[in-house]
């Protein structure tokens, strides 16, 4: 009899979080390290924010409250979201949920059966993937293309749409490359669903970047265009927009009553409920006035470093980096320097074992961390299936302006350092 369940070689992670043992080993070492591996913003929440929440603690307001969420914080989503993308959302169709993770787990769930098709971006948040391959549904990767901003076409999602379609993810603004949806080519995808998706064809729209956009742009929500409201998930939180990740505050708009009434039981199953007076500083956070300007400030912070981090990575000879235009991450092209200190050449002559649990992006990344010092994340790390091949990092700018210099800096000097990488791989060690 064997201990673990055969689902659990099924489940993937997040290696944001994982690059934190590396992080430490590396600290122990004696290297200090800048962190560009986690995307959470370098700001506080805000004061209006706190006080809402220690108010209800005061007041003995942290029981037991219902699973779907506080009526008052549910219809404080739907009139927001009603608002900002011109539609009526019940709030009886409002989930709220510990973050906004478990609202992919859900709709895993609740509509994929094992062999079902689901399309997702790749380079993607990791979590759609892992959840779909531990589902045992059928992972069907939509690569994005740098050239196009890591945006994609509705012929490129056409092409992917089968018989066995079930569910299909979008995430714009999008982790981990900041690519955006033109609103032209957003109406068109609409339109591509609807011809060949069947009604019960489920779209997830991951809008938790939904405040960070960059240029001018404004969000745009493709359960906005006619016919999707009752195909699409609306998920958003907390945790970026308003710098609140610890909170772990997130919620979920169904295309139907039932459907929300699945999500709710799941949150029984899982967690009961999301505590009640974080729900009440999260409606602060929606309705408080202050809120925008304080939002507004983070974003143009974020713009500013988005300027400075694009133009650097862009003179390291051998880096090409598209500019993103929302969220708060680049997601640079390493194919040159890969190239240019014999990565690519390196992983080749690896033994087999070693090699296949590895990548020349992983190898630099490991080589960037532990002798110089710079925490990002490899291209593997969203999204495995396809990925061979693809040289890239992610480098979240969620971290002010001075370390990002640094950081930078210390990349470039990385980037043609080829004796440094030979020494590293004859060492041996933190391959993958």
């Amino acid at each position: 009899m064997k201990l673990l369940a055969e689902r659990m070689k099924k489940l993937g992670s997040e290696n944001a979080f994982k690059v934190g043992d590396d992080i430490r080993r590396a600290e122990q070492m004696g290297v200090k390290v800048i962190r560009f591996n986690l995307g959470e913003p370098d700001f506080n929440s805000a004061h209006f924010i706190n006080k809402v929440a220690i108010e209800h603690i005061n007041k003995g307001n942290s029981h037991y409250c219902p699973p779907a969420g506080l009526e008052s914080f549910r219809k404080a989503i739907a009139s927001q979201i009603s608002r900002t993308r011109h539609i009526e959302v019940d709030p009886d169709k409002v989930v709220v949920t510990v973050g906004a993770k478990p609202p992919i787990g859900y709709a895993l769930m609740t509509y994929a059966n094992p062999g079902d098709e689901v399309i997702y971006p790749s380079p993607g948040f990791p979590i759609y993937e892992s959840w779909i391959t531990y589902m045992g549904a059928k992972p069907v990767p939509l690569h994005l293309d740098e050239k196009k901003g890591f945006s994609f076409t509705a012929a490129e999602l056409s092409k992917l749409i089968t018989k066995k379609t079930k569910l299909i993810f979008i995430n714009s603004p999008s982790n981990p490359t900041g690519g955006v949806l033109a609103e032209d080519e957003l109406k068109k995808i609409a339109e591509v669903i609807r011809a060949k998706c069947d009604q019960n064809v489920r779209v997830y729209s991951d809008e938790v970047y939904e405040h960070i956009l960059f240029d001018g742009a404004e969000h745009r929500s493709i359960a906005s265009y006619p016919g999707m409201q009752e195909r699409t998930l609306i998920v958003s939180g907390h945790s970026k927009s308003f710098a609140m990740t610890g909170w772990r505050l997130g919620y979920a708009v169904l295309p139907t009553h039932e459907e929300a009434s699945i999500f709710k039981n799941l949150n029984i199953n899982n967690f009961s409920c999301t505590p009640p007076f974080i729900q009440e500083a999260g409606r602060e956070a929606i309705e408080n006035p202050e809120a925008d300007q304080v939002v507004g400030a983070m974003v143009a912070e974020f713009e500013k470093r988005r300027n400075y981090v694009v133009g650097a990575l862009n003179a390291i000879d051998g880096v090409s980096c598209a500019n993103p235009r929302g969220a708060f991450y680049a997601f640079p092209n390493i194919k040159g320097v890969c190239e240019n200190i014999g990565v690519i050449e390196k992983h080749k002559k690896l033994p087999k074992a070693v090699a296949d649990h590895t990548s020349p992006s992983t190898l630099f990344q490991k080589f960037l961390l532990y002798k110089y010092g710079v925490a990002t994340m490899d291209r593997k790390s969203f999204g495995q299936i396809g990925s061979k091949g693809k040289h890239f990092l992610r480098i979240s700018t969620a971290t002010h302006l001075e370390a990002l210099q640094e950081g930078i800096e210390r990349l470039g000097r990385a980037s043609r350092d080829s004796k440094g990488f030979a020494a590293f791989i004859k060492e041996g060690k933190h391959f993958s």
